[in-house]
């Protein structure tokens, strides 16, 4: 029997059956994704084993769906730890082009003002208004 004939006679139940786990594997993730942080106003103790993690320059800490950064200017900023492009909890300050934010999960980049900085997306990553005032960073809406 010819390739052309055997094709026939599966039909369109066999062809359903046998493309069916490629359009699965391929599409989307379930559901639409974590929520960007809404209401958002803690305070960090820089005093505190949590505030330590913040002394040098670059480093940063993940709290409340937040990445709150020392930046490598010595300033602190807050940016959502939920991208914008899919809405995965992946994003973190790298040290790359002077600091910016990455997400790992499809490579979308940020500067520091939350400007998508590659074309995986057009949504500006969210930005959190941050104050210090003695020993306390305070990151708020």
């Amino acid at each position: 029997m010819e390739r052309k004939a055997f094709l026939k006679t599966l039909g369109a139940g066999a062809a359903f059956a046998l493309t069916f786990p490629c359009v699965q594997g391929c599409s989307k993730e379930d559901g639409p994704g974590l929520p960007i942080p809404t209401g958002v106003d803690f305070t960090i103790d820089l005093t505190s084993s949590e505030g330590a993690m913040l002394q040098n320059n670059g480093d940063f800490i993940l709290k409340n769906n937040v990445v709150v950064v020392k930046n490598l200017e010595g300033n602190f900023i807050a940016a959502s730890q939920i991208c914008s492009h899919q809405q995965t909890d992946q994003v973190r300050f790298i040290e790359d082009e002077g600091g910016i934010f990455s997400c790992s999960t499809h490579g979308a980049r940020f500067s520091q003002t939350g400007t998508p900085l590659n074309a995986i997306t057009n949504n500006p990553l969210k930005i959190f208004n941050t104050e210090l005032n003695g020993d306390i960073l305070r990151v708020f809406e």
